[in-house]
This record gives structure tokens, sequence and C-alpha cells, in this order.
């Protein structure tokens, strides 16, 4: 199943919402290739993502990314292609909270909220929140997922080349690449 054109331009203009709410300037261009992806799951309120790339070089990468009001990046890892590392990717959050979960001890009680019927498609549990300012870098192919706090949030990730086609999602039946009716 895949997002309607009316859901994607929704999704769109809520996401400017919280950009400008997080005061981050957008350019008329930036604005037109936000990219709205659901994981052709079609529950973008659940689970899902709104992307910003301001530029993805052999070497960099840098993105602007809205998570909805407990709005989740599926569990998955960005794996080693043609003999390079899988990317390197520092978030830093810049508007609301977000409840990161990374490899390592679990914690007792998280925050987050799992999707009813999806639970089994999440299994690193250790948490770690962030707030404006705070942020967390990944080292490559580290499984993670995370979640919006209650307000949505807005994160700022900074990377290696990203190649989001290849990222590796705990739920194989995922595409990454958004689908629009």
């Amino acid at each position: 199943m895949s997002l309607t054109k009316k859901q994607y331009d929704d999704a769109q203009q809520r996401a400017l919402e919280l950009f400008y709410k997080a005061s981050i300037i957008l350019t008329n261009q930036e604005k037109a290739n936000l990219e709205v992806a659901d994981f052709g799951l079609n529950k973008l309120n659940e689970m899902g993502l709104e992307i910003i790339t301001y530029v993805n070089t052999e070497r960099c990468c840098a993105k602007e990314m809205v998570l909805f009001s407990k709005q989740i990046c599926p569990e998955h890892c960005h794996p080693s292609i043609d003999g390079n590392p899988g990317k390197e990717e520092t978030f830093r959050c810049r508007y609301g909270e977000v409840y990161l979960y990374v490899e390592g001890a679990p914690t007792s009680k998280i925050k987050a909220i799992l999707p009813q019927g999806h639970e089994k498609w999440f299994t690193v549990f250790h948490e770690l929140i962030l707030h404006p300012g705070e942020q967390y870098t990944l080292s490559p192919n580290t499984l993670h997922w995370f979640q919006a706090g209650p307000n949505g949030a807005v994160v700022s990730e900074f990377s290696t080349k990203s190649r989001d086609e290849s990222d590796i999602f705990t739920d194989l039946g995922i595409k990454r690449i958004p689908e629009i009716q």
C-alpha cells in the first residue's frame, strides 16, 4: 500500500510547521524536496519520517528530519557496502524530545510506545533521550530506532554518505523509498 498524494502533501505541511517551530529556515527548493517516508506500512502517524537532504556526497551527508508526535523511525542499521563501512551518523535534537534506542543494556522502563502489532520488529532497547542541543553519534552497522516525544521532534543528521535504499530494517517488509498513489 502507498500514500495518497493528499496524505503526502498533508504530511509535508505538518513537517514544515515543525521546522518553523524549530526556527529552521528552508529554501523553496528544500521545501519542495521534503520527503515523506511511510516505510510502505501506510501507518504514517505511527511509523514514518519526514526528511530534507541538504547534501549527500561521497564523503558527507546533512539532513533535517521531522517526527510527528510519537512517530517512530523503525529499527534498522546501515550496513557496509562494496567494502565501505556503513553510515556513521550523528543525531542532534533541535526541537522536542527524541527517544533513541541502540544496542546495549536494555533500559528497564522505556518512554517509547511500540506500535501495536509491530512489537516483534523492535529488538534494541538501550534508551537515550535527546533534548534540544543534545546529540549522539552512532557507529556504522549499529541497530537503532527512534521516536518523537509528545510534541514531535526535529533532528539534524550529520553523517558519512547516505545510502538509504540499502538500509536493513528488522522488519523485512519495510520499503524505505516512498511510493505515492
